[in-house]
């Protein structure tokens, strides 16, 4: 048994803080939850970590995460391009060119900022060309994935193909689920990339294995413009005519939304995933159309994400959670209408609600996996301590005053580093691949 020791932020229905507090692990699973020195009596064996300084919090969510493409030219997009530039000029053709090296690589890199960033579980976007390299490079790190792969159905672009075909690489994606730290969705690229036929029998498929389906819409206003021209509706009104909605679909985006549309996520039990760092880096007008938050209000389900590392760039789940509280109280002008301890929900256990994962991450409970994030409060940053350390958290902190992460129980990152990987040894394999993969997409390093 292992007992981890500080002041635990436990995100339980009774939103508990524990000042002087510990979480009891035992294997994989959290045992107890309480006060150190009551747990420490009662468990005289138990090895100890950790200290009456530390700030213990549930590991965090990634909701929207490309595990590949972006990540071997992280930060190499400009940020001036036309809307769609990046993606069709840059990113597309890139993702055309990745090997099975290059997508282990690329989600070891992205993995790898994630757990030490407190990011334990990833949900990955869908647009992965080799999804058992990525299997790969999770279980090689220690991380908890939801993998996804390419699902499109347009007539040119990088691994499109029939109906047909596109759904027996989603049931091939489907079977490398392990049950333990491994899971998977059925992906379609999404947009108006999709035909009705693929979008009504992928959200079948998810029905049927009783699995979630994911799909990018409307981080700008061309889906809707190209969905009024072809059918005369706006997207979410004509994927529900289909019937492709439900409680097992998890949006990408939904920024632009109209309210009949926000009205259908609510009524179907659809979720919708926020990643507000993309929409502000590729200009796609998040302020002036902040739906999340009405969508938040109505208590409909939302998570956060941190999309591509040239769209979000970076994989910090804080940062994430306090850029969109920000947004909530400056688009409003009303400083009261969402605050930190919001923000952490959404980045936890209302995130975990949202992608049907509540079961096993997204708070400190007994019976609940053992996920869980250390922070170092002795850092300049956290000095002097605040007497709410939620609101330091999320508008004084980020992921770089992580210290410890738990994933089901394992160490995965031990006083800043990584237990299972040396990033001094992938440093230049990854600048090398970088460049490697920029000439071979016809892109000038």
């Amino acid at each position: 048994m292992k007992l981890i020791r500080g002041a635990v932020v436990t995100m339980d229905p009774e939103r508990r803080i524990i000042d002087e507090g510990a979480v009891l692990i035992d294997g994989s699973s959290i045992a107890s939850v309480g006060g150190y020195a009551q747990l420490a009596a009662a468990h005289p064996d138990a090895e100890v970590a950790g200290s009456a300084t530390d700030l213990i919090v549930p590991g965090y969510i990634n909701g929207h995460q490309h595990l590949t493409g972006d990540r071997l030219i992280q930060s190499s997009i400009p940020d001036d391009l036309p809307p769609g530039d990046a993606i069709f000029t840059w990113s597309v053709p890139v993702h055309a060119e990745h090997t099975g090296d290059d997508d282990e690589l690329s989600a070891t890199l992205t993995l790898a900022e994630s757990l030490k960033n407190g990011v334990t579980s990833t949900f990955e976007a869908g647009t992965v060309a080799h999804p058992d390299r990525v299997v790969a490079a999770a279980n090689k790190i220690g991380a908890r994935l939801t993998i996804g792969s390419w699902g499109w159905d347009i007539e040119e672009g990088p691994f499109t193909g029939t109906p047909d075909e596109v759904l027996d690489r989603q049931r091939e994606s489907l079977s490398l689920a392990d049950g333990e730290l491994i899971d998977a969705w059925v992906s379609l690229v999404g947009h108006n990339l999709m035909s009705d036929e693929l979008v009504v029998r992928a959200s079948d498929l998810a029905r049927s294995q009783n699995v979630s389906l994911t799909f990018h819409l409307s981080p700008s206003t061309s889906d809707t413009d190209a969905y009024l021209a072809r059918t005369g509706k706006a997207p979410l009104v004509h994927l529900n005519d289909l019937g492709a909605l439900g409680p097992h679909v998890k949006i990408a985006h939904g920024v632009h939304l109209d309210d009949h549309e926000v009205q259908i996520v609510l009524d179907t039990g659809a979720a919708v995933i926020a990643c507000p760092w993309a929409y502000l880096r590729l200009g796609q007008g998040t302020s002036q159309s902040f739906r999340h938050l009405d969508l938040w209000k109505a208590g409909g389900a939302l998570a956060l994400g941190c999309d591509a590392e040239n769209a979000g760039d970076m994989v910090d789940g804080i940062r994430t959670a306090a850029l969109f509280a920000g947004l909530a109280k400056d688009t409003t002008l009303d400083p009261t209408v969402f605050g930190a301890s919001d923000a952490l929900e959404l980045l936890t256990i209302r995130g975990a609600e949202a992608l049907g994962v509540d079961a096993a991450v997204g708070s400190i409970e007994v019976g609940k996996q053992a996920d869980l994030v250390v922070h170092d409060r002795t850092r300049v940053e956290w000095i002097p301590p605040s007497d709410d350390p939620v609101l330091q958290l999320v508008w004084g902190s980020d992921g770089r005053s992580v210290r410890d992460v738990y994933v089901a129980g394992d160490a995965v990152v031990v006083d800043g580093e990584l237990t299972a990987v040396n990033l001094d040894d992938l440093a230049a394999e990854a600048h090398d691949a970088g460049r490697s993969l920029l000439r071979r997409a016809g892109i000038k390093p």
